[in-house]
């Protein structure tokens, strides 16, 4: 029986990519919405969780999908209520406030679930499979992307809290912590904030691998054209590449992606439902830290520098 869930913060990304997957899923059944700006066609709608959850207590389960910043109220409103949660990424502004998260969930012994779409994508498992018993010498990243297309207008991506072009870059870190078979560390990174704004719009990342591999990441919010989302690593066994955000993924310079396939339950926001849906049955809760901490670990040891002003 699909549980009935409530979705917080109908924005850009809960309408191209939450709201399609709880159309068509037989896990959940998306009974509420609470949002500020929006709603749902044939959805009840409310304007907070408080009132979502006073009004509609039949709720088993909650997604947050507001910005990172404001999620962890409404995260430990819903797990105080015995609501099943499922944060977007990044799961928190800060490491403190997720891991006071996961011992609230623990002690409630209810599931949190801290979301990474981009393990998702088509090529990321095989790629994790095939470097499983490889010998990692370099990894290069280049996550590049245009701001204005992807958060129009979205100030607060940029507002201390909002992780700026790690909103994206995280999802690199996302792939690149679950397909490498040891674990790695920052050494250095230079992030450069726009004058007017408190967060980086671009940042430059090395890190090395327990196992002697180097790992340099370069992110950029201002990338115009073509958008640039891709992972080269190069092994004993030659090169792996995963392009598009993992959507494609090469081996050794041939095409080695699965199959395609056009139902979105098999897509990226598909998998997230998916994993949110066995963590419960299995009465377990997910939240790998390790994508959050390598962007806490940049803004610590990271120098800044100054960029132009930024205006959407």
């Amino acid at each position: 029986m699909a549980l009935k869930l409530g979705l917080v913060g109908v924005g850009v990304i809960a309408k191209a990519q939450h709201l399609p997957v709880l159309a068509v899923s037989e896990d959940f059944d998306l009974v509420a919405i609470a949002s500020r700006n929006a709603t749902v066609e044939g959805v009840r709608s409310y304007a907070t969780l408080a009132e979502m959850l006073a009004g509609s207590p039949e709720i088993e389960a909650v997604s947050l999908c507001t910005p990172p910043a404001a999620r962890t109220p409404d995260a430990r409103r819903a797990l105080q209520a015995g609501k099943h949660v499922l944060l977007e990424k990044p799961p928190g502004a800060t490491l403190s406030e997720v891991e006071e998260l996961i011992a609230l969930a623990a002690r409630h012994r209810i599931t949190l679930n801290a979301s990474w779409h981009s393990r998702h994508a088509p090529g990321v498992a095989a790629a994790r499979a095939w470097l499983a018993d490889k010998t990692i010498r370099s990894v290069a990243i280049e996550w590049r992307e245009d701001v204005r297309h992807w958060h129009p207008g979205q100030d607060w991506i940029f507002a201390a809290g909002g992780f700026g072009v790690f909103d994206p870059g995280i999802n690199a870190l996302s792939i690149v912590t679950h397909i490498l078979p040891a674990p790695f560390a920052l050494q250095r990174a230079t992030l450069g904030f726009p004058e007017n704004r408190q967060a980086p719009i671009v940042a430059a990342l090395d890190l090395a691998g327990a196992d002697g591999s180097a790992i340099h990441a370069d992110f950029d919010f201002l990338q115009q054209g073509p958008q640039t989302w891709d992972i080269r690593v190069e092994t004993d066994a030659g090169p792996l590449a995963l392009q598009q955000g993992g959507a494609r993924l090469r081996i050794g310079g041939a095409d080695a992606t699965p199959p395609p396939s056009h139902d979105l339950l098999r897509g990226e926001y598909g998998g997230v439902y998916a994993e949110f849906a066995r963590l419960i049955a299995a009465g377990e809760s997910g939240v790998d830290l390790a994508p959050l901490r390598h962007v806490a670990d940049a803004f610590m040891l990271g120098a800044r520098s100054a960029a132009p002003p930024f205006h959407f």
